[in-house]
């Protein structure tokens, strides 16, 4: 078994649960049941992985422990093919895991006429301007709309293979970014994944499904908080009306709580929705949890006065001690890259993640 060296692991500033699942140590890496196999397998995994040999053996022991159980022939092609997507993704989106991406969802049933269609080739033409790339679904409507804003080298399309649409839209298809999914979970595990901000427009169940699930994510803390906004075209009112269902249904029932709302925006003008993501990564940079500890890196030092705001204001998300502005900690080793950013750290409550959306806000202002 080869020891792991802290250095040379691979970096977590792109772990999109922001540290909250822990890598556990190869301990707790299982068996098959024969430690004979167990053993070839573990030199195995070193001789492949080296420094992420553990995890690789566990993966291996999961796939013999698989085969051994009562798995069908379904079984056997769906978890094949989930692994062999996620795979697939990763290495498309490698290349540029140091590029800040903005994940577009809406209708493929908007024409380009419509004022919906142009709302969302705006916005995506400013936020390259801002620095960052687009990530759509790949279709026709708004995920056109996205990719021709955005331009071919800046685009991503994360494709799904439905009976009744033949292929990806003109101004992704063919491109090496172009990934194609059978699964609409890896699908969309890759654009909470690779995704610094999210843009919705108007669209039907699967606009409905995307944003919710990326809503579940971040409220439950499953995945790190980043901006969401639900773009209308001007004057438009479907996520007026949809803001409305929140407001008179989940928020009145107390389904959800006041909070809640800090983790999306809705507006009409784009320019807003393009300030509201900017903004966010403004002083703010990144974060992820060491231990019980929540380490938030920033782009500057925050002023005496600012932590003396912060702590009057948001201590209520501390679960002990105090805010504490620090140099990288140990744990933050593997993150060279990002050694230099400032760091505020407290023990967070890991919960009520709008408070600390709200937090991060006031970050930033």
């Amino acid at each position: 078994m080869s020891s792991k060296d802290p250095h040379k692991e691979i970096p977590q500033d792109r772990d999109f649960t922001g540290g909250m699942i822990h890598s556990q140590s190869c301990a707790f890496v299982g068996s098959t049941g024969e430690k004979a196999l167990d053993d070839k397998i573990m030199k195995l995994a070193a001789e492949i992985s080296g420094e992420q040999d553990c995890m690789l053996a566990e993966m291996m022991i999961t796939a013999v422990r698989t085969s051994r159980g009562s798995v069908t022939e379904g079984d056997y092609k769906l978890m094949n093919r989930s692994l062999k997507e996620m795979r697939i993704a990763n290495e498309v989106f490698y290349p540029y895991r140091h590029q800040q991406k903005v994940g577009v969802f809406g209708s493929a049933r908007t024409d380009p006429e419509e004022p919906e269609y142009k709302a969302a080739v705006e916005f995506s033409d400013k936020m390259r301007e801002a620095g960052f790339m687009t990530i759509t679904g790949a279709g026709p409507g708004i995920m056109a709309a996205g990719n021709e804003g955005a331009g071919r080298e800046h685009s991503f399309g994360l494709d799904i293979s439905l009976p009744f649409e033949a292929s990806a839209n003109a101004f992704i298809n063919g491109d090496e970014k172009l990934i194609d999914f059978d699964y609409f979970f890896t699908r969309k595990l890759s654009f909470v994944k690779e995704s610094d901000a999210v843009a919705a427009f108007p669209g039907g169940f699967g606009t409905m499904d995307e944003i919710f699930e990326t809503l579940t994510l971040i409220q439950t803390g499953k995945a790190a908080i980043y901006p969401l906004v639900l773009i209308d075209a001007k004057g438009g009112k479907y996520w007026k009306f949809w803001q409305q269902f929140i407001v008179e249904h989940l928020s009145r029932l107390k389904l959800i709580s006041d909070d809640d709302f800090h983790l999306y925006m809705v507006t009409d003008d784009v320019d807003e929705a393009v300030a509201e993501i900017v903004k966010f990564y403004s002083t703010f940079h990144s974060y992820r949890y060491c231990g019980d500890r929540l380490v938030i890196r920033l782009k500057k030092k925050l002023s005496d006065e600012k932590m003396k705001s912060l702590s009057e204001e948001f201590g209520d998300i501390i679960k002990s001690g105090e805010f504490e502005q620090c140099d990288p900690l140990p744990e933050e080793a593997n993150e060279p890259r990002l050694a230099d950013l400032p760091r505020l750290v407290f023990r967070h409550r890991r919960r009520n993640f709008g408070r600390l959306r709200k937090f991060i806000d006031a970050i930033n202002d």
